[in-house]
């Protein structure tokens, strides 16, 4: 009777073994390569207390991750954008030693990161993109047709300021090459340069790895999620560009696909991607920062 116990009890302990560390666990985010975070169109590093990606990076260290947060320009092409962040890659990998970044961008921040994974795969370990405009935005289809050109100077404006508050006054500002890029026919023309991890069909898959880099997604299909969040109407107005299909408020469900999708149907907005308005999301949803943290603890399964 005694044995079988004993043998019970270390099958049990066994079984715990085996189970994967509880998100809360030290190290659970910790992972081979630091972790760098690119923000998306009209964003920043961080502008006084506020942090674009609000309170993520602060999440992942706290598990582990050695993580860094970029700043491009605000509103610029992809390649532009990308050439920056390229840079900034460069920097982190020279003061850290890395040999490798894991790049997760949000919205403009994901084809400007499959940008630096294109031109420079030896130096990217995986790119996750959130949210991010894979396949171009019906919006900026929409805003391109219908703006007036003074409103380029005036958006050119706002994102010099973005950039001044985050203290990269430099950087240069071009928000019609912006829309461009995020145009359908832009993103197009930018996929057929740097096509790895874009799906080949409509609202699939795309290749879960290119030249040693992997490709994740995930993004979220609820543009109106919290009456509290003041960002939440003007999403709900952006939503109906999309004449139905499954969007976030600014990008569709399908176009955010790259790589291996994680989900495309989280019931938060593109704003709630980045725990924004100040962690004002949906609370019925999972919380966008435990999202970052499964998705570095699967960067770490994979030894990346």
């Amino acid at each position: 009777m005694k044995q079988r116990f004993w043998k019970t009890l270390t099958l049990c302990f066994a079984l715990l073994l085996a189970l994967p560390a509880p998100s809360w666990a030290a190290g659970y985010t910790q992972t081979r390569y630091p972790i760098v975070l690119v923000h998306g169109l009209f964003g920043f590093d961080s502008v006084g207390p506020v942090d674009y990606f609000y309170g993520i990076a602060a999440a992942l260290r706290s598990g582990g991750a050695d993580v860094y947060v970029t700043q491009v320009s605000a509103a610029n092409s992809t390649e532009v954008r990308g050439e920056q962040l390229l840079l900034q890659v460069k920097q982190i990998l020279a003061a850290t030693g890395a040999s490798k970044v894991n790049l997760v961008g949000h919205s403009h921040g994901g084809p400007t990161s499959r940008y630096v994974a294109s031109v420079r795969p030896d130096l990217v370990a995986s790119v996750t993109s959130v949210g991010g405009v894979n396949k171009g935005s019906r919006v900026a289809d929409v805003l391109i047709g219908a703006v007036p050109d003074v409103t380029y100077g005036v958006a050119n404006a706002v994102s010099g300021f973005i950039s001044f508050l985050s203290g990269s006054p430099t950087l240069p500002q071009n928000a019609r090459a912006a829309a461009t890029s995020l145009s359908t026919a832009g993103t197009l023309a930018f996929n057929s340069r740097h096509p790895q991890g874009v799906p080949t069909s409509a609202c699939g898959e795309g290749d879960y790895q290119v030249k040693g880099v992997y490709y994740f997604s995930w993004s979220g299909a609820q543009p109106y999620t919290n009456a509290l969040d003041a960002s939440d109407p003007v999403l709900a107005l952006t939503a109906l560009a999309f004449n139905g299909a499954k969007n976030d408020g600014l990008v569709s469900s399908c176009s955010s696909h790259l790589g291996r999708v994680i989900r495309d149907d989280y019931a938060l907005n593109h704003l709630d991607e980045v725990n924004q308005l100040i962690g004002i999301t949906n609370l019925f949803e999972t919380n966008p920062v435990t999202i970052y943290r499964q998705q570095a603890n699967r960067l770490q399964g994979l030894g990346l």
